[in-house]
């Protein structure tokens, strides 16, 4: 059961901390074209900006994987 309960919460932790690098990502991406980079960068800064939010997520599941605390049982 306590494994169960660790890899659910490491779903979780997952799933927010992707959901927060998508937002940056695409914050930063909406900033780079306000600020005056040309259309025809679109596609490689897209490509970039996934390359570095996939590289992210990776190292937040492997530091979940390895690092998270083991649960402890209540009794």
């Amino acid at each position: 059961m306590e494994v169960l309960l660790r890899a659910i919460a490491i779903f979780i932790e997952v799933v927010i901390l992707a959901a927060i690098i998508y937002a940056l990502v695409a914050g930063i991406r909406l900033t780079a074209f306000d600020l005056g980079l040309g259309q025809k960068y679109n596609k490689f800064l897209t490509a970039v900006l996934i390359m570095a939010g996939a590289i992210a997520v990776v190292f937040f599941i492997a530091h979940l994987t390895f690092l998270y605390p083991a649960i402890q049982g209540g009794g």
